[in-house]
Parts: C-alpha cells; sequence; structure tokens
C-alpha cells in the first residue's frame, strides 16, 4: 500500500497558537521605558505582573543589577570563545559559590535547554534505558530524542504514575543496564510537585532505577541555601541521581546548573558535554549577577525571602479559598492554574482580566491538552497583598462571564479537569433546540436519514442497520460498537444538524508512523490491548466521507453546534471516553475555527480519493481522459494482464470463497500499520454475503480458477454513490498481476456499468488511485483529549 502521509506536530502547534495570537494573547511585547517587576506595558496598559517566573524578585536586586553593570566595563559584553579552551575569569568564583550551596560537583551550562542536550547523551549510555513523565519539560524530552539514533529505548509514563513506572522498570531491568527516569521537580503550569519521596524508595527498591531531576522551577524559593525543592525533598544527592537548578528564573541571572553526585560523573560530562564544549559561554554581566545571588543564596538572607514570598502565596491561596474558581492543583508552590477548559473561554479570561489591570498567562497546547486550557498565575515578591486580592476579586467576577460569552459553564470545566465541582452548577444559557439522539438507526425516520446523510458512503439507512446487526455481540470487545444517532431541529422541527457516532476501542497508534506501531505491536503480542482506548467519534473506522449534515444558512447553526458540543460531552462523559474525534473534514472548512476555540487539535489523516463520473459514460470513454503516462501504465500492468485473469463480480460466496476473501483482508490489514486499526469480525463477511447492497469483485489466476488472489468489498448506496469499501490481496502475486491497480481499474469499470455517479475510494493508496483518475482532497480530524499522553508518546516512539 502507498504510504501515508503522516500528520506535522508542528502544524497543529502553529494553528493553536495562531488562534491565541490572533486573541491577543500570545507573542506579546512588553512596553514602557523601564520595568521593575511588579508592573509590566502591555498595549498601552500599565499591569500588575503576575506571569513572572523570578518567584523571588531577584532579577530586580540592586546587587545583581550593579555586579552586572561593573562586569561589562571591566570584561566587555561577551566572551568569544569556547569554555572547553578557556573560561571567562569570572566563572571560578561562580562555579565555587554554586559548589558550596551544592555541596557536591556542579557544571554551569548556557542555559537548561543546552544543558539537557549537553548532558543526556553523555550521562545515558547505549545499554540504558529512559523513562519519560509524560509532563517532564519539552527541553528534557527533546534531548532524550537525541539518543533515538544510539537505538537507547525511550518509553514514556503517566504523569507521576508510579505503578506504571515500576511496570516499566521491570520489563526493562533483565534488558537494561540503568534505567533513567525523567521529571520535573515542580511542573511549570499546574505547580505540582514530583512525588520524589516515593522515587527514592522506588530506586532503592530498583537499583539500576536513575533519576534525572529538572528542577528549575523549584529553584531558590525552597531548600536549604535554595537549592530547590528536589533536594529539599531527597535531603541529599546519592549516586543515582543528577540534578539540574536554574541560574534564570528565580536565581535572577542567567545559566543553568548540573548537579552531579560524584567526580567521576561530573569528569566524564565536563570533559565532552556536545554543547558544553561548542557552544558559547555565559555572558560576564550574566557570571557576575549569577555570583551576586550565589552569595545571598549563601547567606541567611535567602530565608527571609523563601518566608517572604510564603506569606504571599498563604494569602493567595486564602483568597482562592474563599471563591468557587477551579483551582486545578492546590499547593505551596508559587505557580497556580485555573482551569477554563474551552481554549476560547481562556482567550476571552485573560484578555477580560488584562482589561482589569492584571497580567497572566494563557496555560494552553502543548504544554496542556488543548482541553485543559486555563490560566497560569505566578506569586512573587514584587506582588503586594492589595493587588493579589484584587486579582482574585477581578477573577471571581469575570470567570463566570467569560463562561457565558463563550456559550459554556463551570459544569464543563470540572469535567474538562476531572475535578469534583464545588458547588451545584445550572446552565447558564437556554435555546430552543429540539433534540434527538437514539441509540439505534431503526428510530430515526429513514426517508429523513437518507435525505440529510444517505448519497454517501456505507452510512444511508440501510448501511447503518447492516453495520449495527455487525458491530454487536462479537466475542471480541473491539468488535462490539455502540452507536448513537443526534439530530437537532430548530422549534419548527426543520433540521439544523445531523451525525452518528460510534463509541468503540480503538489502537492508540492508529495514525503514528509505521515504525512506531511496530513497537506498540510487539508489545501487543503479550498484552493485546497494550495502549488502546474508547473514542467517540463522528462516523465510525468503517466508514469514510462527510459524517454530518449542517444547515449553513440557518440562523441557529451557532447553537445548534454548541448543543453538538453539551451532547459530545455528555456521551464522553457517560461512556468514560477517553477521546472525542470529530472526522473528516477539509482543511480549510468553515469549522475549523469553532471546534479549535472548543478544545479540539487538527490532525491530519490519509488523504481522501474520489471519481465523479458523467452520465452515460463508458470505461473507454473514461480512460481516454487519462494522462499519457497514465494510460502507458493502464495498457502495460491492467490492460495486459486482464485476459490472464478471472474476474467476477459475486453478490453471494460460498463457504470456502468467504474464508478466502477474509484471509485476503487480513493480509492488507496486517500490512497496513501506517492506519493502525483493529481488525473487523468474522461475521463482516458472512453478513455482506447475505446483504443486497453488497458485492464482492474478485481475481483469479486463469489456471487456478478457484484460487482468490484479490478482492475489492463494495457497497452500493442507492443508484448515486459505489463504495469499494476494503480490499483483500494475496502479495505473492502482486507484483505478477499488478492486483491493486486491477482491482481499482474493475471497480471503476463496475460502478460504469451500474450507472453510478460517485465512486468513493476512501482513503490511503492515493498514489495509485490518483493514476487511475481520481481526485485527491486532504482530510482531517479533529481530536480532544484532556490528556496529552498518548499524544506524546507517539512523537516519542515515532
Amino acid at each position: 500500500m502507498a504510504k501515508i502521509k503522516h500528520n506535522n506536530f508542528l502544524d497543529t502547534v502553529n494553528d493553536v497558537f495562531t488562534d491565541a495570537k490572533q486573541e491577543g494573547v500570545l507573542h506579546l511585547y512588553a512596553e514602557g521605558s523601564e520595568f521593575t517587576g511588579r508592573m509590566i506595558g502591555v498595549k498601552n496598559r500599565n499591569l500588575f505582573h503576575f506571569g513572572t517566573t523570578g518567584y523571588l524578585g531577584l532579577e530586580q536586586d540592586y546587587r545583581l543589577k550593579e555586579a552586572a553593570i561593573n562586569a561589562i566595563r571591566k570584561y566587555g559584553t561577551q566572551f568569544p570563545l569556547s569554555k572547553s579552551y578557556i573560561s571567562n575569569p569570572l566563572y571560578k568564583e561562580l562555579e565555587e559559590k554554586i559548589g558550596q550551596m551544592y555541596q557536591n560537583p556542579i557544571i554551569i551550562t548556557k542555559n537548561s535547554t543546552l544543558g539537557h542536550l549537553g548532558v543526556i547523551p553523555s550521562a545515558v549510555k547505549d545499554q540504558d534505558a529512559i523513562i519519560l513523565d509524560h509532563q517532564v519539560h519539552w527541553s528534557v524530552q527533546s534531548a532524550a530524542k537525541v539518543l533515538k539514533n544510539r537505538s537507547v529505548p525511550i518509553d514514556m509514563i503517566r504523569h507521576n504514575d508510579l505503578n506504571m513506572l515500576e511496570d516499566k522498570i521491570k520489563s526493562l531491568s533483565n534488558k537494561r543496564q540503568r534505567i533513567w527516569y525523567m521529571a520535573d521537580g515542580i511542573y511549570s503550569m499546574y505547580g505540582d510537585y514530583a512525588p520524589l519521596k516515593e522515587l527514592k524508595t522506588l530506586s532503592a527498591k530498583y537499583p539500576q532505577l536513575h533519576l534525572y531531576i529538572d528542577d528549575v522551577h523549584g529553584m531558590s524559593w525552597i531548600g536549604e541555601n535554595g537549592t530547590g525543592y528536589a533536594l529539599s525533598e531527597l535531603k541529599q544527592l546519592s549516586e543515582n541521581v543528577l540534578l539540574f537548578g536554574t541560574l534564570s528564573k528565580t536565581f535572577g541571572a542567567s545559566g543553568a546548573v548540573l548537579v552531579c553526585s560524584n567526580k567521576k560523573r561530573y569528569n566524564e560530562i565536563k570533559t565532552f558535554g556536545g554543547p558544553l564544549t561548542f557552544s558559547a559561554q555565559l555572558e560576564p554581566a550574566s557570571v557576575a549577577a549569577a555570583t551576586a545571588s550565589a552569595k545571598i543564596h549563601l547567606s541567611s538572607e535567602i530565608y527571609t525571602l523563601q518566608n517572604d514570598l510564603k506569606e504571599r502565596i498563604r494569602f493567595f491561596n486564602t483568597q482562592l479559598e474563599q471563591t468557587d474558581l477551579p483551582l486545578i492543583d492546590k499547593n505551596d508552590s508559587p505557580v497556580f492554574y485555573i482551569g477554563t477548559g474551552m481554549p476560547k473561554t481562556g482567550y476571552n479570561f485573560v484578555n477580560r482580566l488584562m482589561k482589569e489591570g492584571f497580567y497572566v498567562n494563557l496555560g494552553i497546547f502543548p504544554a496542556v491538552p488543548v482541553k485543559n486550557t486555563g490560566v497560569r498565575i505566578t506569586i512573587s515578591r514584587h506582588n503586594q497583598e492589595a493587588e493579589i486580592k484584587d486579582l482574585v476579586a477581578a477573577m471571581a467576577y469575570h470567570f463566570p462571564k467569560a463562561l457565558e460569552e463563550t456559550q459554556t459553564n463551570i459544569k464543563r470545566v470540572y469535567q474538562a479537569f476531572k475535578l469534583e465541582p464545588k458547588i451545584k452548577t445550572k446552565e447558564t444559557f437556554k435555546d430552543t433546540l429540539v433534540v434527538q439522539l437514539e441509540d439505534s438507526i431503526n428510530k430515526i425516520d429513514k426517508t429523513l436519514w437518507n435525505e440529510l446523510l444517505g448519497n454517501q458512503g456505507v452510512y444511508d439507512w440501510e448501511g447503518l442497520k447492516f453495520l449495527e446487526q455487525t458491530f454487536k455481540e462479537n466475542d471480541l470487545k473491539e468488535h462490539n460498537w455502540k452507536f448513537r444517532y443526534l439530530i437537532i431541529y430548530d422549534q419548527d422541527k426543520c433540521p439544523i444538524f445531523a451525525t452518528f457516532l460510534t463509541l468503540g476501542l480503538w489502537k492508540d497508534d492508529m495514525l503514528a508512523s509505521v515504525n512506531a506501531s511496530k513497537r506498540i505491536e510487539y508489545e501487543r503480542r503479550s498484552k493485546p490491548y497494550y495502549l488502546t482506548s474508547y473514542v467517540l467519534s463522528l462516523g465510525s473506522l468503517f466508514t469514510e466521507g462527510n459524517h454530518h449534515y449542517i444547515d449553513e444558512k440557518h440562523p441557529m447553526k451557532q447553537l445548534a453546534l454548541n448543543k453538538l458540543m453539551q451532547v459530545l460531552e455528555g456521551l464522553e462523559q457517560k461512556f468514560k471516553a477517553k477521546m472525542v474525534v470529530l472526522r473528516d473534514f477539509p482543511e480549510r472548512g468553515k469549522l475549523k475555527v469553532y471546534f479549535q476555540g472548543q478544545g479540539f487539535v487538527k490532525v491530519q489523516m490519509p488523504n481522501s480519493c474520489k471519481i465523479d463520473l458523467v452520465d452515460n459514460e463508458t470505461i473507454e470513454m473514461y480512460i481516454d481522459k487519462l494522462s499519457s503516462r497514465n494510460k502507458r501504465h493502464y495498457r502495460k500492468e491492467i490492460l495486459f494482464n486482464e485476459p490472464l485473469l478471472k474476474i467476477e463480480v459475486l453478490d453471494k460466496c460460498d463457504k470456502d470463497q468467504l474464508n478466502q476473501i477474509q484471509e485476503l483482508y487480513n493480509n492488507v490489514h496486517q500490512n497496513n500499520l501506517g492506519l493502525n486499526t483493529f481488525s473487523f469480525p468474522e461475521k463482516l463477511f458472512t453478513n455482506m454475503s447475505k446483504h443486497p447492497n453488497w458485492e464482492f469483485i474478485t481475481i483469479c489466476p486463469r489456471d487456478k480458477t478457484k484460487k482468490l488472489i484479490g478482492v475489492m468489498l463494495c457497497y452500493k448506496n442507492g443508484n448515486q454513490t459505489y463504495v469499494p469499501s476494503f480490499v483483500g490481496m494475496d502479495y505473492q502475486y502482486l507484483r505478477e498481476f499488478h492486483t491493486y491497480r486491477q482491482l481499482l481499474y474493475q471497480t471503476i469499470k463496475r460502478a460504469i456499468n451500474l450507472k453510478y455517479k460517485h465512486i468513493e475510494l476512501g482513503m490511503t493508496a492515493s498514489f495509485e488511485k490518483r493514476k487511475l483518475g481520481a481526485t485527491v482532497e486532504e482530510k482531517y480530524a479533529y481530536i480532544q483529549t484532556s490528556d496529552n499522553y498518548t499524544m506524546e508518546l507517539m512523537g516519542i516512539l515515532e
């Protein structure tokens, strides 16, 4: 089969960021001729600053400023030479002071991102393995991926899931020398902690376990000498721990620091560490400012600063407790997260707060799942109690208004974050729409359904009845689907929106790369349901095409779409679906902005192919329209082989034929990891043979007339559309007879003979289909989940 084009992660991020930029909440420029830390200029307003990561305010300390200024006067703006040759004269004192803070060997790096790129490939050996927490910082994930080139296995666990971590350790313990678990000390969005005491206990149980902790958000504001959250929990650095801290953010200067547990590891990494060897060293101003900050950290003053910040954090927590705001993780870190759920609610809320005089950060994909958009608030020593109190009051006032203005409610927010609501919630808006939601097509008017959706695919009324009968009462759970049929009417019973949905078990790697699926399928040999999830989807895994009807001109279209979202969320909660998928949509459809505002991420599907036929067209006329090159392929590979084959159209098959058809289908299914799905139940093929709308185009060699080498499973949708839904082949004969192209040609020939107007050739193999005149259209799905784990795992495996 032709290679499937996979979604580009960067394109997805670009879509989300572009929306946020257009809403005026991302990629902003600070304004003003000076900056004190307490206020920040944005869009011609002077706002109270609740977005800094300089929690102790040291970046504005006069001692750091004076040190930086003096360093520039004495040593210039930079020291343009690799540190491998010689270091700036100021470095020695900085390294001594940071070493005193940690009482361990340390390495100063340009920043944490370059530091991880230098350290991880040096510390992790080819005989080791890596397990990532799925919320560990991007810079750690990116550096870890470099080791795939050395065949170091990289895996991922759900956030802070120690049971999952232990299972991974057990599976790797007999294969790998050391097993590195990489996590943040304090996570940058929700402000929650890594369970470091439990991880220490786990490493005692499994000596192979080594910890790589990025504690840049835990630095300075906690711990002895401000050495951070991780060390305050671990108490001392054992042999199996590498710790990263920062000299920027709370520390107030620039750069990062690696803390090693012993001299041997320190020497290994420092001697040659990629970017540590070749990248530029810190500027003299940064080194001097960091040294000044280190002196403060080594004095008793650091504890005064820490306590000062703790009082502000405590006051903020006290104020929040008096509200119904959905705080996602209550803790004592300076980082707080108020969930909004949908991105458009987050945009609205942030803009409202800026108009009230407060700058906060938007938490958005990929830092959090799109459905878990929210507002990140950071508390620093710059913030005074008066503005902290005013911020909470402004949030309490504007949050419900942001919900109402974006047609959502607090219940949906709690559901998105899987939280128990503090109060009973009520709908904040009413409408006069009528919703019909049924669990069988038998409860839907046949004429109405076919008028709305019946001219496409295998989802006219009869086709859906067939699917219901096929995907129920089967032995395997992946072969049993739940169906729902939704029609939304106005008050006069005129349909505005219609669709059908299925709930089924999907493979999480359905749209991952072939290499990723190969790795996962290896695990499924012993664990058949590894990385699988129940998914609520528009349409089904059996059908392709435009799975919805919408009256674009109806004045209540927007309300109908909002009602669709409510229905989806209700079904998602009822069935405990891990993901909601809306498919198949064109790239620039009118619904793109709406879906993304509702918390859906656009993901590219395999290309879709179709052929529109002309009235009274013959197969000769059709072939004549092909390009000269494609005609040559037709004559050489199709027309030449046609006399060598026995080609039949069967509306019923005997048992032997059905067994062969199923085997041929399984061949293709197992070979198509680019669109990795579960197989279909055995009774599918029997049901097809009994159903008047299904037929089989079969191919046998002339000298083996009972041996099927190819089959196309075709659905006849009324008198409009011919649907070759699935193909089966014996790959042993593929090159000899060009079986797939022959099946495509016979499908077109059959549709023309039956006077159909359209052929829906479906997804995948678009290159082959284009050779026979098919038009190709890019298709996209919109995915919504409150769990980024699967998406990030696919990115690690690919």
